[in-house]
């Protein structure tokens, strides 16, 4: 059995320049097994955000319901942040961010167990992203964007516009220590 990554990871994909333009493969499961991956992913998801500002996370499923996710920006740009809350790992509560952009050629790879969010850094951004397993609102639970524990250094340029209201009820730290995933 190939053991699965276990920390999120960008991953470059090729991309084919010539004088049309260009060609890419976005997705490809050979491209997942050459970087430790061997995920089975069953849905495609498009979020697509009207204004620079907008907050979405930080979301995770639990328990059978937990999903990998592989995110990819079509159009526009995000800072994204992806927090350790698999209870038993060394890094527990840490976060790890990265810049992504329709201009990189490169996929996020989130293992599950972590809770991902991310703010759009410019208008009229799309993000497509593959998930392992099926929307399960029961085992849904989110982190609260800005717990002082975790303290994400979110981009000090951007004035947050959007956030939903499930979104600023999220949890803190103290209850994903007393939960299982």
């Amino acid at each position: 059995m190939v053991e699965k990554y276990k920390y999120p990871k960008i991953i470059k994909i090729k991309k084919f320049i010539d004088t049309r333009g260009y060609f890419s493969e976005i997705y490809s499961d050979k491209i997942l097994k050459q970087n430790g991956i061997n995920e089975n992913f069953i849905q495609d998801n498009l979020s697509f955000s009207e204004k620079k500002g907008t907050l979405r996370g930080m979301h995770l499923q639990i328990k059978s319901k937990a999903q990998s996710k592989l995110l990819k920006v079509m159009k526009g740009k995000i800072f994204d942040v992806c927090v350790d809350l698999r209870i038993r790992s060394k890094t527990f509560g840490t976060y790890f961010n990265y810049t992504l952009s329709s201009n990189k050629n490169e996929f996020l790879y989130i293992p599950k167990g972590f809770a991902h969010g991310f703010v759009t850094l410019e208008n009229k951004t799309e993000v497509i992203y593959k998930v392992d397993n099926l929307y399960s609102p029961k085992f849904e639970r989110t982190l609260i964007w800005h717990d002082k524990e975790i303290n994400i250094k979110w981009p000090k340029n951007i004035k947050l516009l959007r956030i939903s209201e499930k979104d600023k009820k999220g949890r803190n730290l103290e209850y994903f220590k007393k939960i299982k995933l």
